[in-house]
C-alpha cells in the first residue's frame, strides 16, 4: 500500500474526515475502545465511511507508525457525483455505457475491471461506499492507471443509482447465472448499465428485483463460474461488438 494514501492515529482521522477528505476506508483495531475511538465512529457514521475491523497486525503491517488503533487510506482519486456524470454523459451525444458493481470486494479484481472499461470506453463505473473494494495502490497497479481515466461514482445505495439511471432512460442488465436469457440474445446497442456482483456472492436479490434485464455467459467447463473481472470483460466486449 503506497504510504503516502495513509492517515494513522484517531484524532487525524478524524481532523480529515471532518475536513472533508476522501476517506477510503478505515481499518480499526478489533478490540480499540475509548472516547476519542467513539468519537471517530462518530464521525464516521455520519459521512458514511467505509471501515472495518481488523486484528492489531494488520495495522501493524500497514504502518510502522503509532497507530493508536486505527489507519485510513486515502483515494488517490476524486470521486464523481452520479447525477452530474449522468447528465454530462447524455449531453454529449454519445450512447451511454455504465458499470456498477455491487459490493465487489478484491482491490485486484476492481483494477482488471477498471482497465477493461477503460478499453471498451466505459463512462463510468459506479460502486457503494459500504463493502466495496478500496482504490488504493493494488487498485491503481491492476489499472495499469486506467482508474485515472475512467470515472468513479460512490453511492449510498446500488439500488437508488439503479433507479436514477433508469430514470434516465438507461437500460441496467444484470451479470448473473440466475436466469434462462444468454448475454448474446441481449441488444447492448442502447443506452446501457451492466452490473456485475461481488465474488463470492454474485449479485444481491434486491437489486437483481429491479433490473431491466438480466443475462448469463454459456458455460461449457464442470467449474460453473468464471472470475468476476473475466466476466465483466467479456460483457464490455459483447457490448463492444454489437456497437461496432
Amino acid at each position: 500500500m503506497e504510504k503516502e494514501h495513509q492517515i494513522f492515529g484517531i484524532r487525524a482521522i478524524i481532523e480529515a474526515i471532518n475536513a472533508g477528505k476522501e476517506i477510503d476506508k478505515v481499518f480499526i483495531q478489533k478490540d480499540a475502545q475509548g472516547d476519542l475511538m467513539k468519537d471517530l465512529m462518530k464521525a464516521m457514521k455520519q459521512k458514511s465511511v467505509n471501515f472495518s475491523y481488523v486484528p492489531v497486525e494488520k495495522l501493524n503491517r500497514l504502518t510502522p507508525n503509532n497507530h493508536q488503533g486505527a489507519v485510513a487510506t486515502i483515494a488517490p482519486i476524486a470521486f464523481h457525483n452520479l447525477e452530474s456524470l449522468v447528465e454530462k454523459v447524455i449531453e454529449s451525444g454519445k450512447v451511454p455505457l455504465f458499470l456498477i458493481l455491487d459490493q465487489l470486494s478484491d482491490a485486484r479484481n476492481f483494477g482488471a475491471i477498471i482497465r477493461t472499461a477503460e478499453c471498451t470506453g466505459v463512462d463510468g463505473i459506479i460502486i457503494q461506499k459500504q463493502g466495496s473494494a478500496p482504490v488504493n495502490g493494488d487498485t491503481v497497479k491492476t489499472s495499469a492507471g486506467a482508474v485515472f481515466n475512467v470515472p468513479i461514482c460512490k453511492v449510498e445505495h446500488i439500488k437508488d443509482a439503479i433507479f436514477h439511471l433508469q430514470g434516465s432512460g438507461i437500460k441496467t442488465v444484470a451479470a448473473t447465472e440466475k436466469t434462462d436469457s444468454n448475454i448474446y440474445d441481449l441488444t447492448l446497442n442502447e443506452p446501457l448499465a451492466i452490473i456485475m456482483g461481488s465474488e463470492d456472492r454474485g449479485i444481491n436479490p434486491s437489486v437483481l428485483k429491479i433490473v431491466d434485464e438480466k443475462a448469463k455467459l454459456p458455460m461449457f467447463g464442470t467449474i460453473g463460474s468464471l472470475n468476476v473481472s473475466v466476466a465483466c470483460g467479456a460483457f464490455l466486449y459483447e457490448t463492444v461488438r454489437q456497437r461496432g
